[in-house]
């Protein structure tokens, strides 16, 4: 179990390694403007990505909830 959870650790570091190195090198390359409505959507597009997923979990979590009790109250 130590193992798995070093592994997933160096996977989230080297992953997060890669995106500062793509944002570092190859962010000056892009040509975005400095805007207000740009510098908005950079502050809340991961936070709003992150709330689509999470809340994609908690209604697949919810879904599979559902059946698993369904399952407890109609045996087949």
């Amino acid at each position: 179990m130590l193992y798995t959870q070093a592994i997933f650790i160096l996977k989230v570091l080297l992953i997060s390694a890669m995106v500062s190195a793509l944002i570092k090198y190859g962010g000056p390359s892009l040509a975005i403007l400095p805007t207000q409505t740009n510098v908005l959507i950079g502050i809340c597009l991961p936070t709003v990505l992150m709330a689509l997923a999470l809340s994609w979990r908690w209604k697949k979590t919810r879904q599979v909830k559902s059946i698993s009790n369904s399952k407890e109250i109609y045996p087949s």
